[in-house]
């Protein structure tokens, strides 16, 4: 799924940490990313969050209630 114009960075996070399973940042290149792993969020995604704000990630998130939290989170953000 794409995620775009994340502003609230911290809440974003909050809700990745709450998920039950597995939840992924697809790179440019095609890698995919553990982003319930501390180190991923802040070195991975450092430059990203430059400008306090994420214009557009993929991410995928293998659990249907993971899912549905995200895009709950999306639609209020």
């Amino acid at each position: 799924m794409k995620v775009q114009n994340i502003t609230n960075i911290d809440k974003f996070f909050q809700v990745i940490d709450s998920c039950k399973g597995k939840v992924e940042l697809v790179t440019g290149e095609g890698d995919r990313l553990n982003l319930k792993s501390k180190l991923s969020q802040f070195v991975s995604l450092a430059n990203i969050f430059s400008n306090g704000e994420i214009p557009e990630l993929e991410i995928i998130a293998y659990e249907r209630e993971d899912v549905e939290k995200l895009i709950k989170f999306m639609m209020s953000e």
